[in-house]
């Protein structure tokens, strides 16, 4: 794409000293005016040397050797101020029919000259007109660009970046991850590449295809990674930038955006956001938004118009696709639906590997590892972690990233920048200390959960005052009862802890006790895993995949009898796990206070430092076991 040119001072101020540098080359050299009798004793004192007759000026050189002859004192003085050698001068013309006869006479050659009559009007009206008509379009554009606005005459006009195929400069082997959705882009790859090859059997490529998936999973990179592969011309744009506030706008957009791309096809569209321009029709009750409808059904039309033997294809992003129009997902429109999804662990290694290939990394740096640490995380939150890795390694001035490096990335990320000015006072200190120990020996205890791979009570973010992470051995996809209420239980530790402890409880089990309630709801009202309510989905799962909840609440489509079941179910089940949370840490009383008393002295435990506190409690058993047999 070309430079935009940016406008600067210093261009005129570059411009002005040029011309201040070449002004005696560029400047015509000075002419005087002579009064018509000055002219005629000049020439009778033969210092005219020739002239040049118009119909009302007389144009000549006057030699300036003995100035002084018959001039008046005041025409004199202003010539003998120049230097010696001929000077053009001028003078206006007057009736004087003697005229040719003294030429002749003082034997001075003379010749006419036809004078121009528009040629002044022309310089005195059309060039300042110019001029002004020029400074005013610059004026206009600047404004308008610092505005955000093109000019009058590009509202219609389509704003979509093009990308050439050297421009674009992606390709598969950028985009890991995404294998499955990497295979469903092959065919529209072979396509473009070579029709007549893929339309033999009289198969046509689908007209457009939809990437869906949460964000950050990579659907504009894919999309950019099919133009660069198939090396076509990629035109890209932003569902929001078809609105404006002129009503029409958006579809004489989107019919420009067309008509350009036919014209350099073969090409791929993009339009990134589709949502924003997709939403379904009839959304707004309350009216005002034509505008938008307007542009929707423009791109209907365009794509049931365009044919994609000519080889053009749409491709469009969103992350919402439960509120397109149904019109625009039916076949023959967006054929094809390929999802983009969160990467598994497998998936993330491959990523890790793209952007590990950036930073200088030390050996120990496994991305087995850190992709164990990151589970949910997109193909943008991996790349950012290893910026934020490379960040940390930079501030303590290492000579490469190292794997804790990682590690504090991942924190930073998850919970938050570490707040070591928020001071706390030493009960609460213990509390906090009580409470994360109790998180961690609870997941230590029961089977089947992720394993902890470090604790602190150092505070992070907005309102942590602790945290323990724990670090799943594989990535899970289905998750029985029992495993449910582990996680439960293990969620419920810190709290079961406190009340052990302290006899109390505090407000530092407000996180957890949310994420409980809402498991536990979750296995009553969408999984059928209470006996008493049956198999029955009260709730059923919503498509959305932003973790979000909903701005409109559904109504319930049960009765009271059966919401009063549904909360005793939930609060025993919440109950149970906290009663299982409590009895492992009443068995292992003596390892809390010593996981608690290690943490307050070291702030920070890593899984050595656990693994080591488990070994040494298991010996403190063994021995206490021995004790009471001898006694």
């Amino acid at each position: 794409m070309e430079k935009k040119q940016q406008f600067s001072i210093w261009y005129f101020l570059a411009a002005f000293l040029l011309i201040v540098a070449l002004q005696d080359y560029l400047a015509p050299p000075h002419v005087d005016n002579l009064p018509y009798s000055d002219f005629k004793a000049s020439l009778r004192a033969g210092k005219i040397t020739e002239v040049a007759l118009g119909e009302a000026v007389i144009t000549g050189t006057l030699s300036n050797d003995g100035v002084g002859n018959g001039l008046s004192p005041k025409t004199t003085e202003r010539l003998a101020a120049l230097s010696k050698g001929p000077h053009p001068f001028t003078a206006v013309r007057v009736d004087d029919p003697a005229l040719v006869a003294d030429l002749e006479a003082a034997n001075v050659p003379f010749a006419g000259r036809v004078e121009s009559k528009w040629l002044p009007a022309l310089l005195s009206w059309v060039v300042p007109a110019l001029v002004f008509f020029a400074l005013w379009s610059f004026l206009i554009k600047r404004m308008a660009g610092s505005q955000g606005m093109g000019g009058f005459m590009s509202v219609g006009k389509s704003k979509a970046k093009v990308y050439m195929e050297t421009d674009t400069k992606v390709t598969f082997d950028d985009v890991a991850g995404v294998d499955e959705a990497k295979e469903e882009l092959q065919e529209v790859i072979g396509f473009l590449k070579d029709p007549e090859r893929y339309g033999r059997l009289g198969g046509r490529v689908p007209k457009g295809v939809l990437l869906v998936g949460p964000p950050g999973t990579g659907k504009t990179l894919l999309a950019r990674a099919v133009a660069g592969q198939a090396g076509v011309p990629f035109f890209s744009i932003n569902g929001s930038e078809f609105v404006e506030m002129f009503v029409g706008v958006g579809a004489a957009r989107v019919r420009d955006l067309f008509e350009q791309a036919r014209q350099k096809a073969p090409a791929i569209i993009f339009i990134d956001e589709l949502d924003a321009l997709g939403r379904a029709r009839g959304a707004y009750p309350m009216g005002g938004h034509d505008e938008k409808e307007q542009t929707l059904n423009q791109l209907l039309s365009e794509m049931d118009g365009f044919d994609t033997s000519a080889g053009l294809v749409l491709l469009a992003a969103t992350n919402r696709p439960e509120i397109l129009d149904p019109a625009l997902l039916r076949a023959g429109r967006f054929d094809r639906q390929v999802l983009v999804d969160r990467p598994d662990r497998k998936g993330r290694v491959q990523i890790l590997g793209v952007h590990l290939k950036k930073v200088q990394r030390t050996p120990d740096v496994d991305p087995e590892k850190i992709a164990a640490l990151t589970p949910g995380f997109s193909g943008a939150d991996l790349a950012n972690l290893v910026n934020e890795a490379a960040l940390v390694a930079t501030r303590r001035s290492a000579e490469g990233v190292e794997l804790e490096d990682f590690t504090a990335a991942v924190e930073r990320i998850v919970a938050g920048l570490e707040k070591r000015n928020r001071l706390l006072n030493p009960l609460e200190r213990k509390v906090v200390a009580f409470h994360e120990m109790g998180h961690a020996l609870v997941a230590m205890s029961l089977p089947g959960v992720d394993t902890v791979h470090k604790i602190s009570i150092i505070p992070r973010g907005i309102g942590a005052l602790g945290y323990t992470i724990q670090r799943p051995t594989e990535d899970r996809f289905l998750m029985t009862r029992e495993e449910l209420q582990n996680k439960m239980a293990v969620l419920l530790g810190g709290r079961a802890a406190e009340h052990l402890v302290f006899g109390h409880l505090s407000t530092g089990a407000a996180d957890d006790l949310a994420k409980v309630t809402d498991i536990a709801r979750s296995m009553v009202m969408r999984y059928g895993m209470d006996e008493k309510l049956g198999h029955v989905a009260y709730e059923p799962e919503s498509p959305r995949f932003l973790n979000m909840p909903e701005t409109m609440p559904r109504g319930r489509n049960f009765s009271e009898e059966v919401a009063r079941k549904i909360d005793r179910a939930v609060r025993e089940i919440v109950d149970e796990a906290f009663v299982q949370a409590r009895h492992i840490l009443d068995e292992g009383r003596a390892t809390l206070d010593r996981g608690a008393a290690l943490l307050l002295q070291k702030e920070t435990l890593n899984e050595d430092d656990l693994r080591e506190l488990s070994r040494t409690s298991a010996l403190a058993t063994q021995d206490e076991a021995v004790v009471a047999e001898r006694t």
